[in-house]
């Protein structure tokens, strides 16, 4: 049974290894989930297999998608990734049904329905349309698009249309932890982690367990207690953020971001800038011209321990960075290059982050003006652009 459950895990893509497969067979024949006179639950089983098979907390996501089908009696529903031919999935028709229709469809449950998209899987042939048993559209099947059905898997269509479907096929496409993918809050923190750096500060109320066992066995035995100050992520961060124009477009990620780093980090400092920085920076949309923050100032204020973060999609007229008086606002009497060299030169751990997708960069000539004043240090919104971000400015 458990050999399915790692191959199972493997067609999910997850690092799982043969070694660490039987390191989790060891543990049941060892009990360690129970007693020995009492049988394993599958919560019990869930928690074990994880620790031991999952080394990265990214793939939990993945795991869970993989154990709960697998465990749902499908061997291989794992196998979401299998290709149907868009020709089984074009749309000729949409059904319509009146409610006294819709009342006289069936509907599966749970191990019926998933068990019976297997068998069509591996028996349909073709195309079909406006059925009530094959992979289709504008029929009564509990699966295709277009058509409906009490209780079904939806395929291949833009979005639902009764709001009954119980799991959508398209939808594995947006895997929480793809490095492609954007991100949640959550996410966000699991790649900003890797810029963590803890020390040891304030006063020494936490048990320093090895220094205690060395002391009292050179005390002859009597007890000697010593003590540390407990650790504490001590990095420094920087956040300069774009917001307004076509940043509306990414607010949602970068609140997320935002977020994440707020919970992350314990010395961070954020102002807002629009398009490019220019010789001041605001804390409050809202005064942002009541209240300035001169950028000379900020320059002065933190030093280069500072980790510099900023975040935006550099889309703008090439004027507005290289010109004095470019900015769309205002007057600007420097250009935003030299601002942007006077914070990289400040702060020598700085990297860009942009929600814009990396595919587009090559044809925005503001984007590439950016990275070459930040030295090519442009990273996307995602989880490996971020993870290379941080591991950059850990170094």
């Amino acid at each position: 049974m458990l050999t399915d459950f790692f191959y199972t895990l493997r067609a999910a893509k997850l690092p799982v290894s043969v070694k660490e497969y039987l390191v989790l067979l060891e543990a049941l024949q060892s009990n360690v989930v129970g007693p020995q006179s009492e049988a394993c639950s599958i919560d019990d089983f869930y928690h074990l297999s994880r620790t031991v098979l999952v080394k990265d907390e990214k793939h939990f996501d993945k795991f869970d998608r993989a154990f709960s089908a697998y465990f749902k009696g499908v061997e291989m529903l794992a196998d979401f990734t299998k290709d149907i031919p868009l020709e089984w999935l074009r749309k000729n028709l949409e059904l319509n049904l009146s409610p006294e229709e819709k009342a006289k469809i069936e509907k599966m449950g749970w191990d019926e329905l998933m068990e019976t998209l297997k068998k069509r899987l591996e028996e349909q042939k073709g195309r079909h349309e406006g059925g009530n048993k094959w992979i289709g559209t504008g029929g009564r099947s509990p699966f295709g698009a277009n058509g409906f059905n009490p209780q079904g898997i939806r395929i291949g269509q833009d979005k639902g249309r009764n709001k009954s479907a119980i799991k959508v096929w398209d939808q594995r496409a947006y895997k929480d932890y793809d490095d492609t993918q954007e991100l949640g809050t959550r996410n966000i923190k699991v790649a900003l982690r890797r810029l963590r750096k803890f020390a040891r500060e304030g006063a020494q109320d936490e048990l320093d367990l090895p220094d205690t066992i060395h002391s009292t066995a050179a005390n002859a035995g009597w007890l000697d207690i010593k003590m540390v100050p407990e650790r504490h992520n001590n990095v420094k961060v920087l956040l300069l953020m774009d917001v307004g124009g076509t940043m509306d477009e990414h607010i949602a990620r970068v609140e997320e971001l935002f977020s994440a780093a707020k919970a992350e980090f314990k010395h961070l400092e954020f102002y807002y800038f629009h398009n490019c920085v220019y010789d001041f920076m605001w804390k409050n949309n809202r005064r942002r011209f009541a209240e300035k923050f001169a950028t000379i100032d900020i320059l002065r204020k933190y030093n280069k321990d500072y980790k510099l973060i900023f975040i935006g999609d550099a889309t703008m007229s090439p004027y507005e960075i290289l010109q004095p008086g470019g900015s769309v606002e205002y007057n600007n009497e420097e250009a935003g290059a030299e601002w942007l060299q006077r914070l990289t030169h400040a702060f020598p751990k700085f990297a860009w982050i942009n929600p814009e997708p990396q595919g587009v960069w090559q044809y925005r000539q503001s984007i590439a003006i950016v990275q070459q004043l930040m030295s090519q240090r442009m990273y996307p919104l995602t989880l490996k652009g971020l993870e290379d971000a941080m591991r950059l400015l850990s170094k």
